[in-house]
């Protein structure tokens, strides 16, 4: 394998995939020049840019209605974003101004993406999703044939600029084997679908457009790396190897537990009662993340404390006398409500978003903690507020629940509660660390953008150490400190989260059997010494090499 050639991308899926190379196919272009349309055609055009859109929302309403999970919501998403009014408007006053429909659309969309761009965060994985819209239906409209994925005749690794939900979420995993994107980030759409779907995936990775169609590539998504020129004997070895990994996957079942017998606690990240009813079918152990704020993202008006009761006791009821962590909104930023009345701001991800909602608006936060208490029904209900900075608010917020019989806790994103966690822990009963926030904060970096990818993996060395320092507090006083993003879905960093002292992982329903059947084949002797290692290591590459040394040894 010393002659392969190698590139290297941030590693989000793991698995090893050996097969051709295919390319997405390019999106439509247009005419530099174009003639305006006459005033008496106009309203033509825009019944025909209507049409298309119309379509193109359907088609996504379709292939959302033969989904699941993730990627249902995310294609009902993306056809409500095919249908939006203020996208509509936009073009449809340019074409009335005489911009031929398809040049409208194309202007507008630059327009949208700009500013969602500019926001930052998961507003800019939405600009994805939107030049996707506009290529489908720019398509439409010009009579050509869909963008996206080809139709691939034998199993093949699939290579894309980026790659919009709308396609990842359609891709049959038998002939797409594996994916690798030039840009997207760890946390995007792309590769929490092929996570769903079982896909090794890489992303970010720098020169990928000098790949061509038809060559022969071998994908390690654990790694990072797509090699070229690897001979057939090597690559069946890997791919072989990597099979008996994922029957073990497929054979696990619950409870998660170390090889000696240690229990871990593996639980569920959900948003709404459907989740958490797909959770409970599953080896979760109970909820770890309730994403309260994706319930509302499309209300005008906040919901009342009985709306809130009713989408909070599907998800309570669906764990019994189990484990059910509800996060209070994290709203603001990427995920704006616009019952909250939140301005504008420069900086949205540093800005009021999560508990600093309350400071002027105190009754959404009391609103839904009456709720949270009139779901609960007397379960010991474990509630959490996100973006905390100071012990103040973590002492505020643990007053308001305490006076309903909620279980107060925060969550660790803003490196200020890890560095001072036992301050906090005298206030609170927990904490859960939320990995994607708490390293885009640490490593001054959005995790959203593709050329900071390497920057914003959790195998910083500086985000472990926090991670270290906040699960050391919580042993020292006896209190649970979980981890609630996505550093909890890769199977050999939760080995060293649990050698850290972490007591609990919570994920997606689908990363969890990948998770569990690793951790049942290391002790907790073995745990620790991956933490020792990749804490040691001075580069996140080194840290995740030195973790996977550890967990190999005897």
């Amino acid at each position: 394998m010393s002659t392969a050639t190698e590139y290297r991308g941030t590693g989000v899926v793991p698995g090893v995939a050996h097969a051709p190379a295919i390319w997405t196919a390019p999106r439509p272009q247009l005419p530099e020049h174009s003639p305006t349309i006459p005033e008496g055609g106009r309203e033509e055009e825009v019944a025909r840019f209507s049409a298309a859109a119309a379509t193109v929302a359907g088609r996504l309403a379709e292939r959302a209605s033969h989904a699941t999970g993730v990627a249902a919501n995310v294609l009902e998403a993306n056809a409500s974003l095919a249908r939006d009014k203020g996208w509509h408007k936009a073009i449809i006053k340019l074409v009335n101004k005489g911009v031929p429909a398809p040049q409208a659309t194309a202007r507008a969309t630059d327009e949208f993406v700009a500013m969602f761009e500019k926001i930052g965060g998961l507003m800019a994985e939405r600009a994805t999703d939107l030049r996707d819209i506009r290529d489908r239906v720019i398509a439409e409209l010009l009579g050509r044939p869909e963008p996206g994925v080809p139709a691939p005749s034998e199993p093949s690794i699939l290579l894309a600029d980026d790659l919009a939900p709308a396609d990842t979420a359609g891709l049959d995993p038998t002939l797409v084997i594996g994916l690798v994107t030039e840009l997207g980030g760890p946390t995007s759409h792309t590769a929490i679908i092929s996570r769903q779907l079982g896909i090794p995936c890489i992303v970010a990775v720098d020169g990928l457009s000098a790949i061509a169609t038809g060559e022969l590539l071998l994908v390690d998504g654990e790694q990072g790396t797509i090699r070229l020129g690897v001979d057939a004997a090597s690559a069946t070895s890997l791919v072989e190897a990597d099979e008996q990994r994922r029957e073990a996957i497929r054979s696990w079942r619950g409870p998660a537990q170390l090889a000696d017998g240690t229990p871990v606690d593996v639980l569920a990240n959900v948003q709404d009662g459907a989740g958490a009813a797909r959770a409970a079918a599953s080896e979760a152990q109970g909820i770890g993340l309730f994403r309260t704020e994706l319930c509302f993202l499309s209300a005008e008006k906040e919901p009342t404390v009985e709306e809130q009761t009713a989408i909070y006791a599907d998800v309570i009821n669906a764990f019994p006398g189990k484990k059910v962590v509800v996060r209070t909104l994290d709203a603001g930023s990427d995920k704006p409500l616009k019952f909250a009345n939140m301005d504008e701001e420069e900086n949205p991800a540093m800005g009021v978003r999560g508990i600093r909602i309350a400071t002027d608006q105190p009754a959404i936060l009391t609103n839904q903690l009456d709720a949270i208490q009139a779901a609960s029904k007397g379960e010991p209900t474990w509630v959490m507020a996100p973006m905390i900075a100071t012990v103040d608010e973590a002492r505020s917020f643990a007053e308001q629940c305490r006076e309903r019989g909620l279980k107060p806790g925060i969550m660790v994103e803003v490196p200020a509660v890890a560095v001072q966690a036992e301050k906090f822990l005298e206030h609170v009963e927990f904490m859960s660390i939320g990995t994607n926030d708490l390293t885009q904060y640490t490593m001054a970096a959005d995790r959203m953008s593709a050329k900071l990818a390497s920057l914003t993996t959790p195998w910083q060395p500086a985000v472990l150490e926090l991670i270290a320092m906040t699960a050391a507090a919580g042993q020292k006083l006896g209190k649970p400190v979980g981890v609630c993003g996505e550093a909890a879905a890769s199977p050999v960093l939760a080995c060293v989260l649990v050698g850290m002292g972490v007591t609990s992982l919570s994920m997606a329903v689908a990363a969890i059997p990948a998770v569990g059947a690793q951790l049942a084949q290391v002790t907790p002797e073995q745990c620790k010494a991956a933490a020792q290692a990749a804490l040691a290591a001075t580069d996140p590459t080194a840290a995740a090499e030195a973790a996977r040394t550890a967990l190999a040894q005897a």
